[in-house]
């Protein structure tokens, strides 16, 4: 029989699963090809990974430094999550104009709308640099992991070897130098910056977002979560500033799309830009991440959550100032609790020691001390930094992301004196800083109770000499904020702008609510600059453990950590198991749309005209052959935040849907893959098809783009 350490291990090892991994494209004829050509893939590694010569990677962009989206067309069309193109949608929306609440169309090219800011990326080219950066950082002597593992250093580097290797840059260009596997490895994206970016389509945020926060982390889903946008460049093809007579990207790739669908078992592929994972976490960190930080955040957040929802219940003007917030704050209360029952179902922990059990053995039998003391000393200093790290998650959970009025916008002495002398920038002050917490859905009662519930459970939790200063005093909670909240200035405008205007530095330095966000934000940053401590020290030893996994497992077979660089990932269209009796099938459908609705609810109401496509059944070619409609789908595909607006492929390149989020189960997969579990959220393509042709009458994009059955 198979010992549980043994067992452990195998499931550690990268290369036994063909759903894990977020892997890198230059890697993709060595490492994964033939495995996803036997789960069905048409495509050679060529044709998806060939920058600038027509393959798949062509057609993806990186959308705002944080979402991936898609070309689509001919003509430069772009395809991203709603979610992500949210910011723009808004930009553009007035009160006659409201395209957040009635979607947006433009019906010409000349009514497509500018976007200032907004850049897409494409990828040119993916080098690998580790031995120009390591002669290079060896020339400096520079052994200093913060400096050199910074993305400012790393851009003198970048920009050293393309100047080498070749010549002058020209403005559009833009380098990325990464590290990869904590520094072992550097990889350089040089690509190519579009800025003239136009809105061209999006749903209504009923569409678009519907189930919002309440809804995130979940699956089942019914969200429309895609807007439509298009790239321009100059009659010369390169990429310019907005101008009127720029033309549509002529693009070297694009998707064609497949409104026929997939079904259960399919093979999909997502490309995309994801964040940040943490797979080579040791078992101490990973103990470190359960018993601190996620504890931290779900016992303080459970107390917030609690006294709101009891408010929300009481008041129904409550409920709607509240409801953002209180979904807002179980996002991330859901994602700590989707964390922990990873690590403690599947024992991470244990599969972790498994790994350094493994590793051990290996430096052992080939002579490697180095990577046995690299597991000591992190192992040492989690230890060591354990208090300092609990203070810091419990001021920014119990205080900062908690309580109102410590992140209200207070002035140091210098600022005060500005503002004092200068209406303009006082009025200014007043209408951007002070109102992004003193506004309509702000309301002190309800302040009042969270801030008592909030201050009981962090004095409660924190040893009294780790207290910020003003807290030390505060042997009566209920007195304290009763003070907090009846005597600021901050609770009245006026009063507050009168005091900037006529009064003094000294008043209102003594002002309670400036007393509090100062002390809390001065003890923030004194136990972050503690836990920082550790951070050059440990970024050292960590490159010495992930180099002995590389060297033990093989390069090949082990994929780096997400760190917002392009990557692939590939699986099945598959529904799972979640619990006990309970099984989620792969897709949802608009039944389930209709089902969610909530006319009292903001985030689950339905306009009469998607309605009235439901009812009519008026789905066009778009709806399955039991004549459903489609809405989401679900995959094992490896997925984190940065994958939004990723494309989703079918075994023959074709687009079948957009990836938006993850289930509430899987997060765990940040850590370590969850075969069972883990999937990625992805909005059908067929869906967005009917809501551009629908609901929108958005006809001639349809007929733009090159439609696959």
């Amino acid at each position: 029989m198979l010992s549980a350490a043994f067992l452990a291990t195998l499931l550690c090892a990268p290369s036994l699963r063909a759903d894990e991994g977020m892997w890198l494209l230059p890697y993709l004829k060595q490492q994964n090809i033939k495995r996803m050509q036997e789960m069905g893939l048409t495509l050679s590694a060529e044709q998806i990974y060939s920058p600038g010569k027509g393959s798949v990677i062509d057609a993806i962009v990186h959308f705002d430094g944080g979402c991936t989206g898609e070309v689509v067309s001919s003509q430069g069309l772009l395809l991203t999550n709603h979610h992500c193109g949210y910011d723009q949608i808004r930009e553009h929306s007035t009160v006659q104009n409201n395209f957040l609440r009635n979607g947006f169309y433009a019906p010409t090219k000349k009514d497509e709308l500018p976007n200032p800011g907004l850049v897409v990326t494409f990828i040119d080219e993916i080098v690998d640099v580790t031995d120009f950066v390591n002669a290079y950082l060896k020339k400096a002597k520079c052994n200093d992991p913060m400096e050199y593992l910074s993305r400012k250093y790393l851009s003198k580097i970048a920009d050293a070897w393309y100047k080498k290797n070749r010549g002058k840059k020209a403005g559009y260009v833009v380098l990325d130098l990464a590290p990869f596997y904590e520094g072992n490895k550097f990889f350089l994206s040089v690509s190519k910056e579009y800025s003239d970016v136009r809105l061209v389509a999006a749903p209504p945020t009923s569409i678009g977002s519907y189930g919002e926060d309440t809804d995130n982390w979940v699956w089942p889903r019914h969200s429309g979560d895609f807007c439509v946008f298009r790239i321009y460049t100059d009659k010369d093809g390169k990429p310019a500033k907005y101008d009127p007579n720029n033309v549509p990207l002529k693009p070297k790739h694009y998707f064609k799309v497949n409104s026929g669908g997939l079904n259960e078992n399919d093979f999909v592929m997502i490309m995309g830009y994801p964040g940040r994972t943490n797979h080579f976490y040791t078992a101490a960190e990973v103990a470190e991440r359960r018993d601190i930080d996620n504890t931290v955040r779900i016992d303080m957040r459970k107390v917030r959550q609690e006294t709101m929802l009891a408010e929300m219940r009481a008041d129904e003007a409550v409920k709607i100032q509240y409801a953002s917030k209180y979904a807002r704050s179980t996002n991330a209360y859901k994602n700590a609790i989707g964390s922990n029952w990873a690590i403690r179902k599947m024992d991470f922990e244990g599969m972790k020691k498994a790994q350094q059990e493994k590793l051990a053995k290996y430096a052992t039998e080939n002579n490697k001390p180095e990577y046995i003391e690299a597991m000591k000393k992190i192992e040492e200093m989690v230890a060591q930094r354990a208090d300092f790290r609990r203070q810091v998650w419990m001021i920014d959970e119990g205080l900062i992301r908690a309580v109102e009025t410590v992140s209200a916008p207070v002035l140091d002495e210098k600022t005060f004196a500005e503002l004092k002398a200068d209406a303009g920038k006082r009025r200014k002050f007043m209408d951007e800083k002070y109102t992004t917490i003193f506004n309509k859905d702000y309301n002190k009662e309800v302040d009042r109770k969270v801030t008592k519930a909030m201050l009981t459970a962090f004095i409660n939790g924190t040893a009294a000499a780790n207290l910020p200063a003003v807290l030390r005093d505060a042997k009566d909670i209920d007195a304290f904020v009763d003070r907090l909240i009846d005597k600021s200035i901050y609770m009245d405008a006026a009063a507050l702008e009168a005091a900037i205007t006529t009064g003094d530095y000294a008043t209102y330095n003594a002002d309670p609510v400036v007393r509090l966000a100062k002390d809390v934000n001065a003890r923030f940053k004194e136990v972050k600059d503690k836990v920082a401590g550790f951070d050059r020290e440990f970024a050292r030893v960590r490159k010495t453990y992930v180099k002995g996994v590389m060297e033990m497992e093989g390069e090949m077979n082990v994929w780096p950590d997400a760190n917002s660089t392009i990557r692939y990932t590939f699986g099945q269209l598959k529904g799972y198991i979640p619990r006990d009796n309970v099984y989620y099938g792969f897709q949802t459908t608009m039944d389930g749309v209709m089902e969610k609705e909530d006319p009292t609810n903001p985030e689950y109401t339905l306009s009469p005209k998607l309605k009235d496509i439901y009812n009519r059944k008026d789905f066009g070619s778009y709806a399955l052959a039991n004549g459903k409609m489609p809405v989401d789908i679900c995959a094992t595909t490896h997925t984190t935040g940065g994958n939004s607006g990723s494309p989703v492929i079918d075994k023959y390149g074709n687009l079948v849907g957009l990836n938006f989020d993850r289930n509430w189960e899987g997060v765990g997969g940040d850590i370590n893959y969850l075969a069972d579990y883990q999937r990625s959220i992805i909005c059908d393509v067929r869906y967005v098809l009917l809501i551009l042709d629908k609901y929108l009458g958005a006809q001639r994009l349809i007929d733009e783009m090159d439609i696959a059955k």
